[in-house]
């Protein structure tokens, strides 16, 4: 199987899959990765598809099994390097609690993190940000450095009281270490001005290291307080080495990030390169299958199954009929691998084995030739192979004459067709080619070559036997024609099949042309009727939309309408009616369905009679002013629009626009209504005793300044149909009511 790596080229596709790793644990993974069982490489996929959707972040994993395995190899690790395995181990399982909620592939990989809580509380507690030990660590070490702390403060207080002393035997007023201990800066000759012990000298000899005896039992003291210190601070790192080693999840954890670490790679390589994940079934049926090695490689169409087991390629040199083979046997290598594939599309049997004679290396060890080498390949193949192999051969035939490497490749093939083996050959012999065309279960293909630029495209065409072209591109690049012409008389029965090929190939080029055209019609209908779809959709989108709106519109104003009038019969049985039944009147003139309005009237002119809608009420026209008419209603003159007027007959009563039910009138209540208000009102009055054949009126208009009464006084006196008008009795009103007298109907 590792022959068969090395051949096809997967080691630097695993390669690049490494380079794509976060961490050293799924960077080994990658550059271990061999084939897996189905069940595993199909789960694999499943993981790579949800980290494509999903990507996390990955802890130092590398780091934290490094210092696993010191610690399990019994190192006692600083505080600095547990520090940091503690965070790789939060970070884990920050990252478990993130990948669990999903509930997928994903989740039940992070399922593996452990739970490694009793570490990370023991070196939160022990350690500092820093990565030194804490005094909170253990009892004894706070204990020990309580004591040092008033200790190192006493030694210094007692240095510097001695400096003060003997100024002139110091150097500088400076207290330092020497050997771990605290000691004064003393002058050279004045070592008697301070008794003590000699710790260290200056380079230059002028000035003397002094450990006074006044501080050797403090120092002495000191030392060992520091010495305890280091033991237990040493103590309680091996405690948290020794946990970290004994931790039982931390191979279930490592295993986990390094998985989780390889599948984000994979789906980091399937986004660079633009794999796709494959299905498993009994064929193999690559659609836009491309080499993933390859710069801007050029894609083919293909397909292995019970009718075609084996597709012989044919053609010219340097024309991809070998990177074909790798595209093939990569794709099946990768998907078992638990990759996704390089293609669009991708449907692979699941082999038992997959052969690969690829390359024309001799094998020196064994004395063999290039074409012994693959003999001997070929011979593995004819005797191991079963019907869920994949054999993949190139230039098979090549190596030997020409004749007899026909004769053995064609039998060769026969028995690969019987052991009923799928796989791809690639060939140069004329003669396979006529074996294959129209043999059952066995295709011929080839690889197009552009004799016009002399150059290949790379693109497989199935169905058609490939050319060697070396008579089309001699004659391409000149050379002499009687030569040309010799060499084609000279020609075998292979070449006769040669010139038909080519006649086949033109054929076939003009067909494809012309599919091209029609297929570029095609589209452009289409492209045409989806635009036309496209149009009456939004055109429906829009007129719903638009009934929507107004439907809408219509609600609101009916529930403003609903609202309105319930206000004002409200407001009806708490205020003034006529307030009310004036505001009614103006709603329904607001809301009432308009007609479009009536041309200006032709008969309209001075003295005529008309109806005022807007009003309510008829009047005389005074005068015409262009567009608008002076009008009489009553004792008013207004200024109205002629359009907005209505001609009457004169034997026709005024309608009012809401009627009103017939009462008896009496008395009419002019009280707290404005002088135009109220004069309207008589009027209305005044129109209604008369049609009802009353012979008097009582109008309420109270005494107050006495304005109102002058000014329905004024209007009365003028007024043809008012016979006569009074004070009430006063016990009827007195000055606060005017009794009207009308005349008798004429």
């Amino acid at each position: 199987m590792r022959d068969v790596l090395e051949v096809l080229e997967f080691p630097k596709v695993r390669a690049l899959l490494a380079q794509r790793t976060k961490t050293s644990l799924g960077e080994e993974l990658a550059q271990g990765l061999l084939p897996l069982t189905q069940e595993e490489a199909e789960r694999r996929h499943g993981l790579t598809q949800e980290a494509l959707s999903y990507p996390y972040a990955l802890p130092e994993a590398g780091a934290l099994r490094e210092a696993w395995r010191r610690a399990r190899a019994g190192a006692r690790l600083t505080g600095p390097e547990l520090l940091r395995a503690a965070q790789a181990l939060k970070e884990a399982m920050d990252l478990k609690g993130e990948l669990l909620p999903l509930k997928n592939a994903l989740s039940q990989v992070a399922e593996g993190i452990g739970d490694h809580t009793p570490f990370l509380e023991r070196v939160k507690k022990a350690l500092d940000e820093e990565g030194a030990v804490r005094d909170e660590a253990s009892p004894r070490l706070a204990q020990i450095r309580r004591e040092l702390r008033p200790l190192r403060e006493t030694i210094l207080e007692r240095l510097y009281a001695l400096m003060d002393r003997h100024r002139e035997a110091f150097q500088d007023r400076f207290v330092t270490l020497r050997r771990d201990r605290y000691c004064v800066p003393v002058k050279a000759g004045m070592s008697h001005k301070v008794p003590g012990i000699l710790l260290d000298t200056s380079e230059s000899g002028a000035t003397l290291f002094v450990e006074p005896f006044s501080v050797v039992k403090l120092n002495n003291r000191l030392q060992a307080l520091r010495l305890a210190e280091e033991e237990e601070v040493n103590r309680i790192l091996r405690e948290l080495s020794e946990r970290l080693a004994q931790d039982e999840g931390m191979p279930e954890t490592l295993k986990a990030l390094a998985l989780l670490d390889l599948v984000q790679a994979q789906a980091a390589l399937a986004r660079d390169l633009g794999l796709s994940r494959p299905r498993f079934g009994e064929a193999y049926a690559l659609e836009e299958a491309f080499h993933p090695l390859i710069p801007n490689p050029v894609r083919n169409s293909f397909a292995l199954d019970e009718k075609t087991r084996l597709i012989l390629i044919t053609g010219p040199n340097m024309g991809g009929k070998t990177a074909l083979l790798k595209t093939l046997g990569l794709a099946v290598l990768m998907a078992q691998s638990g990759l996704f594939v390089a293609a669009k599309k991708a449907l692979l049997a699941w082999p038992d084995r997959v052969y690969a004679d690829i390359g024309d290396e001799q094998s020196l060890q064994e004395n063999l030739s290039t074409f012994a080498g693959h003999l001997k390949r070929l011979k593995e193949m004819l005797e191991e192979a079963t019907p869920r192999s994949l054999v993949l051969i190139d230039e098979l035939g090549s190596g030997t004459d020409p004749e007899e490497g026909a004769a053995l490749s064609q039998a060769i093939l026969e028995a690969l067709l019987e052991r009923g083996v799928k796989g791809m050959i690639t060939t140069h012999l004329s003669p396979l080619k006529a074996f294959a065309q129209g043999r059952e279960g066995i295709q011929n293909a080839s690889m197009r070559f552009d004799l016009e630029a002399l150059r290949p495209t790379y693109e497989l065409v199935l169905g058609v036997p490939g050319r060697s072209y070396a008579l089309a591109i001699a004659r391409k690049l000149s050379l002499p024609e009687a030569v040309l012409r010799r060499a084609e008389a000279l020609l075998p029965e292979g070449g006769r099949l040669e010139e038909l090929l080519a006649k086949l190939e033109a054929e076939r080029l003009a067909l494809r042309e012309e599919r091209r055209r029609l297929e570029a019609e095609l589209a452009r209908a289409e492209a045409l009727r989806r635009e036309l779809e496209k149009r009456e959709a939004l055109y429906e989108e829009e007129r719903k939309e638009r009934l929507k709106a107004l439907e809408e519109e219509v609600r609101a104003r009916l529930l403003q309408v609903e609202a309105e009038i319930k206000a004002l019969r409200e407001k009806a049985k708490t205020e003034s009616k006529r307030d009310a039944l004036r505001e009614l009147m103006a709603l329904r003139e607001r809301y009432a369905k308009k007609a479009p309005p009536p041309p200006p009237p032709q008969d309209l002119a001075p003295g005529a009679l008309v109806e005022v809608p807007s009003l309510g009420k008829r009047g005389r026209v005074v005068e015409l002013r262009g567009e608008e008419a002076l009008v009489q209603v009553g004792p008013l003159k207004l200024n109205l629009k002629a359009k907005e007027l209505r001609p009457l007959p004169e034997a026709t009563p005024p309608k009012p626009l809401l009627a009103r039910p017939r009462r008896e009138v009496k008395e009419v209540d002019l009280r707290g209504l404005t002088v135009e208000e109220a004069l309207l009102e008589v009027d209305q009055a005044l129109e209604e005793a008369r049609a009802l054949g009353l012979p008097t009126l009582r109008l309420l208009h109270g005494k107050g300044t006495g304005a109102l009464r002058q000014a329905i006084r004024e209007a009365l006196r003028r007024d043809k149909r008012v016979e006569s008008f009074a004070d009430a009795p006063p016990h009827e009103g007195g000055h606060g009511v005017t009794v009207v007298v009308l005349k008798p109907p004429a």
